[in-house]
This record gives structure tokens, C-alpha cells and sequence, in this order.
């Protein structure tokens, strides 16, 4: 397949025209490679990576959760119609038996037409109460690496991210033990500026949408965010459906950390792509209207918004194209270890690429 005069985002994160070769699903390097000369124009058209959500548990009236083949199947595909090709399923806090059943439908191997499961975003049990957000707080309990370690090899160590609370007895010890492992991201958290710096100097490398579920960013005790921005190597998710965090700090943040710092993520939830009503997230009912998915006592539970649309929410809000679309591409791919196969349109990795127009619209998924 060719991929012709299109406006392509290249590794550098600039759009030069240029055609692009796939042979086997895989971008090559010239012509001469290509055994289907099959050929899709693109003139006029910018040719960007396929997006990849790492924060993501549900869409289409289906839930992670659900420990259902068939709702991971329907969610995949949904998602690669919407111009996410990869994606980490992310889980709730939930009791370790259920989590084992859940995590096992991850490896099952899905057909073309779905997005690329890249790994296991485990968000909870290690959280705490306090900042429990939409998380059931009778499930919680204090980090316990052989928990992990178990839950991990029942799923052929798919899980790429952790998010978890520093502060809890253990937290510090799993850190600095299970680092080396799994991304550590901060999250459902009440952790100090300190206590947030000792994480992230032991390892920790993200921190999970950032400002929700956390102590706010103040000008006496910084906290995660804070901490997070003092630490170079650490990547910063955050919801940009429009109702998480207000325009000025999205903006605010990209200022801030820099855009090879910042991954967008959705944090969808089973009403993404659905009409208003009511669902369910992590056991708990959820009421949906006009985007904003909410618990019976007003706490925001997850998003209805998918990546590609909080990529064109962030645009809207004035980030530069090229930097909403590192955020949803790149920057994720690093933060998981997955760069050298996807990530990018370059030689040798996987050609999952979204061609849209100018106004954003999808016009062709490979």
C-alpha cells in the first residue's frame, strides 16, 4: 500500500509531504518494497499516527470490567473507528479474584478490525480513600507486591502502568522494588509535595490525571503536581473532555511541563459513544447526560469523550495541533516502552495512521 501526497507527521513532530510505504502492515522505506501498489491520495490531507489511549476502560455499553471477550471486542472496535489504534484497557479497584478474570480477557488475541491492545493500565486497588474519586473504597487496601506480582504473571505481564497512592504504608517500598517493572503513576492520592518527590525520585514516572483525584497545586504545598514538574522524566496524563479541567489549565499545562511531557488520555467509561443515560463504572451507577458522567452524589466517574475528540478539544482550547497530536501519539508510546513499534510513522513500525482534513475529520484509518 502507498500512502500518497499526504501532509505526514513525522517523527519529529513537524508535517512535511511525503508518501508513505506499508508491505505487511509494517512502513518501509521505499517503493521498491511494496508488493501492493495499491494507492490512497491523501492530497490535501494530514497523515498522523493511529492514537493511543492508556487510560481507557470502557465504550459502546461496555466495560473492561465486565470480564466479557465480547465487550473488549466491541470496545476495540469502536475505538479504531475513532482513530485509536492502541489502547491500555484500565481497570477499577476491584477484589484480586475478579481482577485475575479480568485482566485474562486482555490476552486474547483481536481481529484487524479492532484497535491494539498495548497493555494493562491497573488503576487501584493501592489508593486512597480520600481521593477514591469513583473508585469503590471497600476494595481498597495498601500496595502489596506480591499482589501485583500475582495478578501480573496471570496475564503474561500485560500490565505496562500502575496507578497507585505513595503515601499508603507500603507505597514507598513497592516503588522502589516494582519501578523497574511497571510504569508508576501517582493517582487517587492525598500525597505532600515530599512525599510525591521521594515516589517519584524511587521511580515513579507519571501521574494519573493530573489534578483529579489529588491535592490541588498550591503555591504552599505543590503536592503531585509539584513534585511532578520538578521531575523531568515524568509524564503527566490528562482529561481534556472539557469538563475534567478547565481550558486555562490545559493550556496552563503544556506551559508548564512541555509537550513531550503531557499524554492525553480519555479515561472513557462504558456511556462513551452512547446516548444519555444511566451505566455502570466499577459497580457503581453512573448517570450520563451531554457528556458528563457522574455518581449519584455528583463525584465525576470517568469520561463519555474519546481520545480523538479530546484531541480536537485541546486544539479547540488553543494548543497547537502539532502538540495535541505528540500527546496522543508519541508521548504515550514512550511512557509505555512501545515507541520502537508504534508511536510514529517511521520505517519499520507498525502503520497504524489516521488520515483527517483540515478541520480534523477522519477521512481513512489503516
Amino acid at each position: 500500500m502507498i500512502i500518497k501526497n499526504g501532509l505526514v507527521f513525522n517523527e519529529n513532530c513537524v508535517f512535511e509531504k511525503k508518501d508513505i510505504y506499508i508491505e505487511n502492515g509494517i512502513i518501509v522505506s521505499s517503493l521498491d518494497e511494496v508488493s501492493d501498489k495499491t494507492e490512497i491520495d491523501a492530497n490535501g490531507n494530514y497523515v498522523i499516527p493511529g492514537l493511543i489511549d492508556t487510560h481507557i476502560h470502557g465504550a459502546t455499553g461496555h466495560d473492561f470490567c465486565d470480564k466479557d471477550v465480547s465487550g473488549l471486542l466491541s470496545i476495540a472496535k469502536y475505538l479504531k473507528s475513532q482513530g485509536i489504534t492502541a489502547f491500555c484497557p484500565t481497570s477499577m479497584t476491584l477484589k484480586k479474584d475478579l481482577l485475575k478474570e479480568i485482566f485474562n480477557t486482555a490476552t486474547t488475541d483481536l481481529p484487524k478490525e479492532c484497535a491494539n491492545i498495548v497493555g494493562i493500565h491497573m488503576e487501584g486497588p493501592f489508593l486512597s480513600s480520600a481521593k477514591k474519586g469513583a473508585q469503590d473504597d471497600k476494595f481498597i487496601i495498601n500496595p502489596e507486591i506480591n499482589l501485583f506480582k500475582e495478578l501480573n504473571e496471570a496475564c503474561n505481564n500485560m500490565i505496562k502502568i500502575i496507578t497507585m497512592a505513595p503515601e499508603c504504608e507500603g507505597g514507598l517500598e513497592f516503588i522502589k522494588e516494582m519501578s523497574k517493572t511497571v510504569s508508576v503513576s501517582l493517582g487517587h492520592t492525598t500525597a505532600s509535595y515530599d512525599i510525591a518527590k521521594q515516589a517519584y525520585d524511587l521511580g515513579a514516572t507519571r501521574a494519573t490525571h493530573l489534578f483529579n483525584a489529588m491535592p490541588p497545586f498550591n503555591h504552599r504545598e505543590p503536592s503531585v503536581v509539584g513534585a511532578a514538574l520538578d521531575n523531568e522524566n515524568t509524564f503527566v496524563e490528562i482529561i481534556c473532555d472539557g469538563i475534567h479541567i478547565h481550558p486555562s489549565m490545559i493550556r496552563a499545562t503544556f506551559k508548564m511541563f512541555g509537550d513531550d511531557r503531557v499524554i492525553l488520555v480519555s479515561d472513557a467509561m462504558m456511556a462513551t459513544g452512547m446516548e444519555n443515560g444511566t451505566y455502570e463504572l466499577g459497580g457503581q451507577e453512573v448517570t450520563m447526560k451531554d457528556r458528563k458522567a457522574t455518581l449519584a452524589d455528583g463525584t465525576i466517574a470517568g469520561s463519555a469523550t474519546n481520545l480523538f475528540d479530546c484531541m480536537r478539544k485541546a486544539v479547540s482550547f488553543g494548543i497547537p495541533l502539532e502538540s495535541a497530536i505528540k500527546a496522543c501519539t508519541k508521548n504515550p508510546a514512550e511512557s509505555i516502552n512501545i515507541f520502537d513499534k508504534m508511536g510514529s510513522i517511521s520505517t519499520g513500525k507498525v502503520a497504524n495512521i489516521v488520515i483527517m482534513d483540515k478541520d480534523l475529520n477522519i477521512k481513512n484509518i489503516i
